[in-house]
């Protein structure tokens, strides 16, 4: 992280993120389906195979919210896809969502804000990351879930609502379209906080550059 620091320009700070997440690092063990039948067959193994991965990333946030040039962290962990999310809420919660929350207390003693990025289908959850795990921010949104904008109407005075201009849409559209819709939201924000422009997921190598630029050139020109 010292090594990095040397070449932040002044002001920056570094935002790490996971090795993969909670739950993203168990299936990547033993399979996204083996580990649905384990949840009925062997809940002590489930819940021990997540007590291991666990620990081990909240030492991780850890070791990273500790240095200075560190500004936030993120913790990443997909949920769930377009219809609903990949454990019931009530699984997850037992599972996956205890060593979220000992992850964002980690960096929260650490005096630094926590992100957390997370795909798919939220809307049965989105109190638990508010409430109980208490994420300071939340990235990624997909138009097809709900869009930014409903989520920025709904949220914006319970957490920060981070990105949310569709891959998918940014992809497809105009820069013109791209342009006007990152402009909106900037506008929608003004004076009410709580949001910061960017895509609704990474930004892949298939996107149009000039598509990405447009969103970048609105950040300029609403400054």
């Amino acid at each position: 992280m010292n090594r990095l620091a040397q070449d932040l320009p002044e002001g920056m700070k570094l935002i790490p993120y996971g090795p993969n997440g909670v739950l993203e690092n168990v299936i990547d063990l033993v399979g996204y389906e083996a580990l649905c039948l384990l949840v009925y067959d062997d809940r002590q193994l489930v819940y021990d195979m997540f007590e291991q991965v666990g620990s081990r990333l909240v030492r991780y946030y850890q070791l990273a919210a500790r240095y200075e040039c560190v500004g936030a962290c993120i913790s990443n962990d997909d949920w769930g896809f377009k219809t609903q999310t990949l454990l019931s809420p009530s699984d997850l919660r037992r599972f996956v969502f205890p060593w979220h929350k000992r992850i964002v207390e980690t960096v929260h003693a650490a005096g630094k804000p926590v992100i957390l990025h997370s795909c798919g289908f939220f809307l049965k959850i989105m109190d638990d990351i508010i409430d109980d795990l208490k994420f300071d921010g939340r990235h990624s949104y997909e138009g097809a879930i709900t869009p930014v904008e409903e989520a920025y109407e709904q949220y914006h005075d319970r957490i920060a609502i981070m990105g949310g201009i569709d891959v998918d849409y940014v992809c497809r559209s105009t820069p013109e379209e791209v342009y006007a819709r990152s402009m909106a939201m900037l506008e929608r924000s003004a004076g009410r906080g709580s949001y910061a422009l960017g895509t609704g997921n990474s930004v892949s190598d298939y996107v149009p550059d000039a598509n990405f630029f447009a969103m970048i050139r609105a950040v300029l020109d609403h400054r």
